[in-house]
């Protein structure tokens, strides 16, 4: 009798689970899909991000290199966040346990079983120029593989973004912004404070005005939200600090210019913090006209925005966000049926348009 072992998306996402890939350290991982694609019969490149980069994409395609250019590619990120969390299996079968599991292994598996499905129908040209499969690293941490993916020369009619989207498809998702508050004060004794200035002081005096801060929202995506992700700042109990840094998000529901003008405006009433922002992107809305789908918003950020082109942007996947990036990472093994079946119904809607 046939158990979940026996299914080809299964012991695919069992594999990819037990090769650690955090980001910055996807090469293993990358290898193997490589070698996976080969063995099902696709033309494979592994892309540096960069001249002189170690790190690599993996584009894979049905036919001979000339074929590289297809109407539809299908893509997730093969790096997780840390640390890596060995496979598991729930007591009763149904559930797999581990890092990437749904974010981003699982809809990267569900993506090769969809296509592979469709190749064992006939309903995919074997010759090339249909479907192709794009593996990228550092999702997880500004996305240089997806930015990098921008120098390959190719478009396509559109791109199917695998992430934990709870088996729904995505109608738009948060953008980000990023940025570090610094503050500068004078070291003192902490018994004779008017000896110097404290950094963290004026920094929290930042922080709480932006804490405070109301930002924009949208019908759509919901509340624009503010955090504060690290801090670091002096270097004992009994001194005042001279230095002080924290480094500080907003998910964008709405208006990105307004809400960077927002910012720059909080801090430069504080004359002892500065701003220094990292990296940004707007909201994105996506596409999402397919029939037989409950919609998703999304409050998390993906590669959608990195990618630039013309092309339709469809984002699906299993499992949960809420699942992702904690010690209890899983997808149920029900969805991962279920996500191979939406992956098949989103390429063939794609490919007879």
């Amino acid at each position: 009798m046939a158990t979940h072992d026996d299914l080809p998306v299964v012991s695919l996402l069992k594999q990819l689970i037990e090769i650690p890939s955090t980001s910055d350290d996807e090469l293993a991982v990358g290898l193997f899909l490589e070698h996976h694609h080969q063995s099902l019969g696709y033309t494979v490149e592994r892309i540096p991000i960069s001249p002189s980069s170690t790190r690599h994409n993996v584009y894979a395609y049905l036919g001979p290199k000339s074929s590289r250019k297809t109407r539809i590619c299908l893509t997730s990120h093969m790096d997780t966040v840390p640390p890596h969390i060995p496979l598991s299996l729930s007591a009763d079968g149904q559930t797999i346990w581990g890092r990437g599991a749904c974010d981003d292994k699982g809809p990267l598996a569900a993506q090769i079983e969809a296509v592979e499905q469709l190749r064992r129908e006939g309903r995919i040209s074997e010759s090339g120029g249909d479907v192709s499969f794009l593996w990228v690293v550092g999702e997880e941490k500004g996305g240089p593989g997806m930015l990098a993916a921008n120098d390959m020369g190719l478009s396509w009619e559109a791109v199917i973004f695998g992430e934990p989207t709870e088996g729904k498809l995505g109608v738009g998702h948060k953008g980000h912004i990023v940025f570090e508050l610094s503050a500068t004060g004078v070291a003192s004794h902490s018994g004779y404070p008017e000896l110097g200035s404290s950094a963290n002081a004026a920094l929290i005096g930042a922080l709480s005005e932006l804490l405070a801060a109301t930002w924009p929202s949208s019908d759509l995506l919901g509340p624009s939200t503010f955090h504060v992700g690290r801090m670091t700042g002096g270097v004992a109990y009994n001194v005042l600090a001279a230095s002080s840094e924290a480094l500080c998000a907003v998910r964008i529901a709405s208006d990105l210019p307004g809400i960077k003008m927002r910012i720059s405006d909080i801090v430069s009433k504080h004359k002892d913090v500065k701003v220094d922002f990292k990296f940004e992107y707007p909201e994105t809305l996506l596409d999402h006209d397919i029939e037989g789908f409950g919609p998703y918003a999304a409050a998390f950020g993906t590669d959608v925005p990195r990618l630039y082109g013309e092309h339709k942007k469809y984002l699906y996947g299993p499992g949960s966000i809420m699942d992702a990036h904690g010690k209890n990472e899983h997808v149920e093994i029900s969805e991962l049926l279920e996500s191979v079946e939406g992956y098949r119904k989103i390429a063939l809607h794609c490919l007879e348009r």
